[in-house]
């Protein structure tokens, strides 16, 4: 990351182990009880992921002038795999876009894995499958 990089947003969160766990935003957005830490974790990764590729597909139609529906979705679901006593994960991203060309919709779910932070930290990293519906 450049010196020169400009901060957007920072998320702060407090997260606590226990038949009380739960985990916390500081601006107390995220308030969600975690009495054990799987599957929130998955839950939660998924969530976050998903909203921020949404955000990125809203991007990449922007800067091509291509208006998306009302209601674009992302179905995410993620696996928490266990082989040779090494823990992995597992993607799966099911993205709507119903009234876009599909030859369109393609472009802008491949581009948006190119704009989405959580796509290009994860990239190489795990197996991630994208289907279009």
């Amino acid at each position: 990351m450049s010196a020169t990089a400009k901060v957007l947003f920072t998320g702060k969160t407090h997260v606590s182990a226990g038949s009380n766990g739960a985990a916390r935003s500081s601006d107390g957005f995220l308030d969600v009880k975690l009495p054990q830490p799987h599957p929130a974790a998955e839950n939660l990764f998924g969530a976050a992921w998903s909203a921020c590729y949404l955000g990125a597909i809203q991007l990449a139609a922007a800067q091509r002038k291509v208006k998306l529906p009302t209601d674009p979705a992302v179905d995410t679901e993620i696996d928490l795999n266990q082989a040779g006593g090494a823990f992995f994960l597992r993607a799966r991203l099911n993205v709507s876009l119903p009234g876009v060309d599909r030859a369109v919709a393609e472009e802008l779910v491949e581009a948006a894995h190119g704009i989405c932070p959580y796509s290009k930290a994860v990239h190489g990293n795990i197996e991630v499958t994208t289907t279009l519906a």
